[in-house]
């Protein structure tokens, strides 16, 4: 076939469909001869489809990345502010401010590097080399170099370096966790598959980048380079434009409305203050000026770097990586949370939970390696030497088993295949063990497991010299095998149908079915053969295994739940499994689970209804993921995804907190995410949706704080440019109050610890705006009564012949005053404070005020600070009005909140 008839039969039978086709149809399709391909059709395929290698993404030079970290309203208002400082020669600001605004834009250059370095984890996957049969000859070649058609030898260790259609097998068992999220390696074969098989079912495929951990194959390459599903999901993923945080947007919102406003009283002030008032234009605009910079919140960037900061290191310290800092925030208006199942919800070790023996069906107990847990029935212990058949089907668990399982360093762990493993931990628990006692029985020889024939067995000698053969495997196959059954009354004929009931029941639990005989005789030939495995078992029991859920993460799904967030466990395993686990953590309990095939089958707009009322979706691939996630933020939803393969990170990428495995997750994983969890552990995640609620309340306390402050400024300013009145505050004094308050006492509210039922309230809602209409009035309040003691005590000291220094001077303090009483006041929206754990129980805030009381008394003694200020000394008697002007803050915003609270207003304002 020439290299125009092999494209069009690539093109008939696309990449997807591969698995379909048997091996000689791939073989006839691709040319591909018993011998491989010859040198010189490869280097002519090699031409026409390129190397075998991920093609890298087209990205921005460095300086145009530098640059986009600059468009930002934040910066933006930094910028104008840096502007209006240096209009009045306040050099050292305008500094602070510049190197603020380059600082920002240089951890966003950082952190955009780094999600970039997603794409080339997913390439660090690639096999480098590759055993490959070209003219009958094997040989090791550059991965890179692999063409359709090639035929390619798997051994154990391998990484699959292209995706092949296997013609030949031999115990082969491939790691595919990082494509498909299946727990356990899979078991391949040669044999077609319906074309809407699930990735992780189709058997006669080999994937790019996954790992074969036993046996040996070779398989035809079918596709190569970015053809192949790792291909697929680097594309998926280089597609996919990150979005914004919701503290992002909302910032973003209230900056913009917030520099409407102030540019918008700033003009109608000048045009008031020169056509109405009739003042030189070049007085208006100092005016204006001095408004201005009251107005700009000079010190939200900061607050907000440094509260996301604490943020980051607090989730840390409870096992949270954080890399993307806003991500701090996103967590705590999260409304649902999609996880993974293996090893985050669940503890990745298997458990043999359920024994069906003829008659008696026993529960275990226990979870996890640790051989601790009782036997029993119904809740009552029982002697398993009282069972015979439970007895023997334990020992023959634990005896035809090749997996090895040791205590290092307190912790239990298995060597081997994990279900083996929980065959060991069984016999640990009803106290047999391979190597002691009367369980050493040794083994003579052995067949090990083959996908082929669906068992393993071994011939043993007992105590007594008495040879044995036990065989485990699939319940239909060991069935046929079997002639008779070991019961509590000894052994009878086999009740074929009683035992299948036995094992659809289990199957319905989501169990892994593993099945246990036996028979009293030794090889017919001396040697453990088929033959001997064919008939004549006497079937001992049908063993449940599963993985079981975190107790950690049962609670922290509960925790979830409380706070209004929905979980929802989206797996590439069996849906039986998915919903059992699922019931246990109470997900989706008493409701269907829905799989990937069907999730394929659904328009946008099904999906994004669905996908609010299902809870549970089973064998998912990467695009179903993806498609869910964004289905659920259609909805409206801001969603955290867990994930651990590189099936994942197209999800975790689009997400709007993206959270990876940091012990068994992939590279490709940890890049696409916005946070790593240290111990893989669900309730990590729960522990940080709290911090992360945490943080966007001290951001919003600082933000009631610093509002009414530079509102309170801008008032005083406001009202002595409408009612013709001496300036009670200059520019200079402004940016003095600004720069004292921003620094010190704003700073105060990053350190203030989580309220008691942060995680009692629902989400807030998504699109909520950050100044809501309580919020503005809180505002509005705060800032008439700064302005009415301020404005008040400066017109009070004039009427009495005060001097225009030391009534300024008043009004500086008044304001300073205020807001050392209102940082005590904001430390609870709601909450009283009027009491010991609200003045003392955030001793950043004690120490906010006592660091800035000599900077008052500087500015007001000082004769350096007068020279520079216009300020003046102050009587003790003067100190006192200031003391009062504000106190006067503190106690009606306490009698405003003490009013919510009593009316019920608080409650429902704090729900949203």
């Amino acid at each position: 076939m020439h290299d125009d008839a092999l494209a069009a039969a690539r093109t008939e039978a696309p990449s997807h469909h591969w698995h379909t086709l048997s091996g000689d149809e791939v073989r006839d399709l691709l040319q591909t001869g018993p011998y491989g391909l010859s040198e010189a059709a490869a280097r002519s395929r090699l031409a026409r489809y390129g190397p075998n290698r991920l093609a890298p993404p087209k990205r921005r030079g460095a300086l145009l990345r530098l640059l986009a970290q600059f468009h930002n309203i934040l910066l933006y208002v930094m910028m104008a502010a840096a502007l209006i400082t240096a209009l009045l020669g306040h050099w050292v600001d305008t500094g602070v401010l510049l190197a603020a605004v380059v600082i920002n834009a240089i951890i966003g250059f950082i952190q955009e590097g780094r999600a970039e370095a997603a794409l080339d984890a997913i390439r660090g996957m690639l096999s480098p080399h590759a055993m490959v049969i070209r003219d009958g000859h094997r040989r090791e070649i550059d991965a890179a170099d692999l063409v359709p058609g090639d035929l390619v030898a798997l051994a154990s260790g391998d990484r699959v370096p292209a995706d092949l259609r296997l013609v030949s097998v031999r115990e082969l068992r491939v790691e595919e966790a990082a494509l498909t999220g299946e727990s356990l390696p899979v078991e391949k074969d040669t044999v077609a598959v319906a074309a809407d098989a699930p990735l992780g079912d189709r058997g006669g495929m080999a994937y790019s980048g996954t790992l074969v951990v036993h046996g040996q194959a070779t398989g035809i390459v079918v596709a190569t380079g970015s053809a192949t599903e790792l291909g697929r999901i680097d594309e998926m993923l280089s597609g996919i434009r990150s979005l914004a945080t919701p503290l992002i947007r909302q910032i973003d919102r209230f900056g913009r409305v917030l520099a409407l406003a102030i540019t918008g009283m700033a003009a109608a002030t000048f045009i008031i203050g020169t056509l109405w008032r009739g003042h030189a234009p070049a007085e208006m605009f100092m005016m204006v000026v001095a408004l201005a910079a009251s107005a700009i919140p000079e010190g939200l960037p900061a607050i907000m770097t440094v509260t996301l900061a604490l943020g980051v290191q607090r989730m840390a310290r409870r096992n949270a990586i954080i890399r993307h800092l806003p991500a701090v925030e996103t967590l705590g208006s999260v409304t649902v949370i999609c996880s993974d199942k293996t090893g985050t919800l669940t503890r990745n070790e298997m458990t043999v939970q359920r024994i069906a023996c003829a008659g008696h069906v026993f529960d275990v107990g226990g979870i996890g390696y640790a051989p601790v847990g009782d036997i029993g029935i119904d809740g009552r212990v029982v002697d398993t030497a009282r069972y015979p058949a439970l007895a023997l089907a334990i020992r023959a668990g634990v005896l035809c088993n090749d997996a090895r399982l040791r205590r290092e360093d307190g912790v239990w762990r298995v060597e081997g295949d994990p279900t083996e493993g929980a065959l060991l931990v069984l016999g640990e628990k009803a106290g047999f063990t391979r190597d002691a006692g009367k369980s050493a029985w040794p083994r003579v020889d052995t067949i090990p497991f083959e996908s082929e024939h669906r068992f393993m067995a071994t011939h043993h000698r007992d105590a007594d010299g008495e040879p044995w053969i036990f065989v485990k495997g699939a319940p239909e196959r060991i069935l046929d095998i079997c002639a008779s059954q070991l019961g509590h009354d000894g052994e009878r004929a086999l009740d074929a149908d009683a035992w299948r009931r036995a094992a659809t029941h289990l199957a319905a639990q989501g169990l892994r079915l593993l099945t246990l005989a036996c028979r009293r005789a030794a090889p017919a030939d001396g040697a453990l053969g088929l033959a001997d495995v064919e008939h004549g078992y006497m079937l001992l029991a049908i063993v449940g295994i599963i993985d079981p859920p975190r107790e950690e993460a049962i609670e922290a799904v509960a925790d979830c739940h409380r706070a209004g967030i929905r979980v929802k466990m989206i797996t590439g395993d069996h849906a039986e499994t998915a919903r059992a686990i699922g019931a246990q953590l109470a997900i989706g309990a008493g409701r269907p689970a829905l799989t990937g095939a069907e999730v394929a089958l659904m328009d946008d707009a099904e999906l994004r209804r669905v996908a609010m009322e299902v809870d549970v979706f089973a064998r998912a691939s990467p695009e179903h993921k993806l498609r869910l996630v964004q289905a659920l933020q259609d909805d409206g939803q801001v969603v955290a995804m867990t994930g651990d393969g590189v099936n994942d990170a197209p999800a975790l990428k689009c997400a709007d907190v993206g959270v990876a495995m940091g012990l068994k997750g992939t590279e490709a994983a940890k890049e696409a995410a916005d946070m790593v969890l240290a111990d893989d552990n669900f309730a990590t995640i729960a522990t940080a949706v709290r911090e992360g609620r945490a943080v966007y309340d001290n951001l919003k306390k600082f933000i009631l704080f610093m509002l009414p402050t530079n509102g309170g400024e801008a008032l005083v300013v406001i009202a002595a440019i409408l009612f013709e009145l001496t300036l009670p505050l200059t520019p200079a004094q402004v940016l003095w109050i600004n720069m004292v308050t921003s620094s010190t006492l704003g700073l105060a509210l990053a350190f203030e610890p989580a309220e008691r039922n942060i995680m009692a309230r629902r989400p807030r809602p998504p699109g909520q705006p950050l100044l809501t209409g309580f919020f503005v009035w809180r505002v509005a309040m705060v800032s008439v009564l700064m302005m009415s003691g301020a404005l008040g005590l400066f017109l009070w000291e004039l009427d009495r012949g005060t001097g225009i220094e030391a009534a300024r001077t008043m009004a500086v303090n008044a304001v300073v005053a205020a807001e050392m009483f209102y940082l005590l006041n904001s430390r609870s929206i709601f909450a009283p404070v009027a009491n010991r754990a609200g003045l003392t129980g955030n001793r950043a805030a004690l120490l906010a005020i006592a660091a800035c009381i000599p900077l008052q008394l500087a500015f007001t003694h000082t004769a350096t600070m007068q020279q520079i200020f216009g300020s003046a000394d102050l009587s003790p008697l003067e100190w006192l009005k200031v003391f009062c002007a504000g106190l006067l803050v503190f106690v009606v915003a306490e009698l405003e909140k003490f009013a919510l609270r009593r009316s019920g207003l608080a409650a429902r304002v704090a729900g949203g």
